[in-house]
């Protein structure tokens, strides 16, 4: 009982410790959910991210299961499996019917699908030992996968000089969760937990660096035409040192004068959004990185 055993009392403290910060993570999208029980509309949000952590918060408790000794592990993601699984319900309950049916699907293809073919394959293929490595070595895989996806928030930072993509508290709790699950995994030998931390704890240094340096910088400015869009924030689930992603409406001014149906901008309206010099053109570049972020939500 390597997970609560008080030959490792540090171990014990660090997994406590990384069960509460998780646990505050989970809670971060509660205001968006929140909003859409208020206006009775998802407003375009995506179900995607909550699916996924859903599927990865399963998969590590079957880890913890077949590893027989990490409670710790079983305990903060069977809470993060009833959370997201309220956050789905939730979005079910609001989402129009393309939206209901796409995330019904998900939820088989990964939650269903998957995950059941992961278990078939563990429980038929493998044995002892082997199978706690080849689990192990698949949570990793999956936890490092999901890493593009705070890569592509700081690059989008980078270029929009908004910081607004990328909540610095958000980051900083963050960080203290990848801190004490590498913690928790170094004690306890387990390397599938330590290792994925190191990279949550890397990417949360670099996101806190990266707000400091764009905190006080000038926003590049799009011009003339405001359009919410829902911008993809990375949430590391750093309980088991994955990262899923939040998304929050936030104000972007747009470029382009057909944004909410102004198709028929008058020729001298297109004309004043034409780039006329390399501050325009960098402009242009930066709208164009939200409208591709955009996409990479469906």
């Amino acid at each position: 009982m390597a997970g609560l055993s008080l030959d490792h009392p540090w171990a014990f403290i660090f997994g406590i410790l990384g069960n509460i910060i998780s646990f505050m993570v989970y809670l971060a999208p509660l205001p968006t959910f929140y909003r859409v029980y208020k206006k009775k509309s998802t407003e375009g949000f995506q179900s995607v991210p909550y699916v996924v952590a859903l599927f990865s918060a399963m998969l590590w408790i079957y880890y913890a299961f077949i590893k027989t000794d990490a409670y710790l592990l079983v305990t903060i993601n069977s809470i993060g499996c009833i959370i997201e699984t309220m956050y789905i319900v939730t979005y079910l309950g609001y989402a129009p019917k393309k939206a209901r049916i796409f995330t019904a699907q998900i939820l088989l293809l990964l939650n269903v699908g998957l995950f059941g073919l992961i278990v078939l394959v563990t429980l038929l293929a493998t044995k002892g030992p082997e199978r706690v490595h080849v689990l192990g070595w698949v949570c990793v895989g999956l936890s490092i996968s999901v890493f593009i996806a705070p890569l592509t928030i700081i690059r989008l930072v980078i270029r929009t000089k908004s910081v607004e993509f990328m909540p610095f508290w958000l980051s900083f709790f963050l960080t203290m969760s990848a801190i004490a699950w590498f913690s928790y995994g170094l004690l306890t030998k387990d390397i599938y937990v330590a290792l994925p931390n190191i990279l949550g704890f890397i990417f949360g240094v670099v996101q806190m660096g990266i707000y400091i340096a764009y905190r006080w910088a000038e926003k590049v400015a799009y011009h003339d035409h405001k359009v919410s869009e829902h911008i993809i924030i990375a949430i590391p689930k750093l309980g088991t040192g994955e990262w899923s992603s939040e998304v929050h409406p936030i104000d972007v001014i747009s470029s382009s004068p057909g944004v909410h149906g102004e198709e028929n901008a008058d020729k001298k309206g297109q004309e004043r959004h034409e780039p006329t010099n390399d501050g325009d053109m960098e402009n242009m570049e930066a709208q164009k990185e939200i409208d591709e972020m955009k996409q990479l939500e469906v």
